[in-house]
């Protein structure tokens, strides 16, 4: 049984992270930490851990014989957290962004290395059966020789105001404007720290990477403002050249019908290539791989797979059989070329 504790009781702990660690045979959810005792109180009492295993103590944590730790606190912890959890010995399924500043991303990568554990980042959509098989039908030429390839993931990031919904991962401000509308602080917050490429863009740019085997070379990132409350472009585009001469593109956005009463989304992933086209689109609910002989419509499921990932992780601590885990080096690279591209399109 693998011993895990999880760092961050927060948004994507409570919707993501805990809810797949408890259902994961060979997982035990052992601790918990967060600075805020009212969050990982929360928690423990939805996801059955014992107020003697929940901690805002990072050494009592710890202290819990540790074989792993989730790292879901905010970015600016990171650092601090996965360097304690090299000095104790624990392997580290760690949120992006790994690091904010890369010198501080290699250290982590060195000290989990000298500590003989996995260091890997929760690019969470490699696990889903949409980017596997996308990932495969590339591969094995099942499309003949990708050209191109499209990642779109426009939405509002749950709108610029609070829509009344119960989400968890709403966080509206408690004063109302002159129309009685609650700022949503969630997106305020991620368009303040550089808006949508670097928060879910990362994905998108991890996903184009894998799918191809091929590093990103010359890129061109383009964006507007149509929020104009915030200083970065909130609709953004970035074009790709790899190595191996594909070309990707990414359209990333966090206004994509902000202000409108219901959301407005557009989630769809295109592979293009001389004999063929596989196509993920989220709206429709469709997934198809169209070639000169024949068009398969393969089964729907959403974009983003815990359950698998946690199932992985259990595989790479038994086995040290990593499978589609992306790694710190992985992480980087993703963040590298999302902070490039907002500092190219910053205002």
């Amino acid at each position: 049984m693998v011993r895990i504790g999880l760092m961050g009781c927060g948004t994507v702990a409570g919707y993501g992270h805990l809810p797949a660690i408890v259902a994961t045979p060979g997982l035990r959810l052992a601790a918990l930490f967060d600075p805020d005792r009212a969050h990982h109180d929360t928690a423990g009492e939805k996801f059955g851990v014992p107020p003697a295993q929940r901690f805002t103590d990072v050494e009592d944590f710890f202290a819990q014989k540790l074989d792993a730790v989730t790292v879901a606190s905010p970015a600016p912890f990171h650092f601090d957290n996965v360097m304690r959890a090299a000095q104790h010995g624990c392997h580290v399924l760690c949120e992006k962004p790994l690091a904010e500043r890369e010198e501080d991303g290699w250290k982590m990568i060195d000290a989990m290395k000298r500590a003989g554990k996995h260091l890997f980042v929760g690019f969470i959509y490699r696990f889903s059966e949409m980017a596997t098989r996308i990932r495969d039908a590339i591969r094995d030429k099942e499309i003949g020789d990708v050209r191109s390839i499209r990642l779109i993931y426009i939405w509002d990031c749950h709108g610029k105001y609070d829509r009344g919904a119960t989400s968890s991962v709403v966080h509206p401000s408690d004063q109302a404007d002159a129309s009685g509308r609650r700022l949503n602080l969630r997106r305020d917050r991620f368009m303040r720290e550089g808006g949508p490429i670097l928060d879910c863009g990362v994905h998108q740019l991890d996903l184009a990477r894998w799918w191809t085997g091929s590093d990103i070379g010359k890129f061109t990132a383009h964006g507007t403002r149509i929020d104009h409350d915030h200083a970065y472009p909130d609709h953004v585009y970035i074009h790709m050249t790899h190595a191996s001469g594909v070309h990707s593109m990414i359209e990333s956005s966090f206004s994509y019908g902000h202000t409108c009463r219901e959301p407005q989304i557009q989630y769809r992933f295109e592979a293009i290539g001389t004999d063929g086209v596989i196509r993920f689109d989220h709206n429709t609910h469709s997934f198809t791989l169209a070639t000169p002989t024949a068009t398969t419509q393969f089964r729907y499921q959403p974009e983003k797979n815990f359950h698998a990932m946690y199932e992985q992780l259990v595989r790479a601590i038994q086995t040290n059989d990593i499978g589609n885990f992306a790694t710190g080096e992985d992480g980087l690279i993703a963040t590298r070329v999302a902070r490039e591209a907002v500092t190219q399109i910053a205002i």
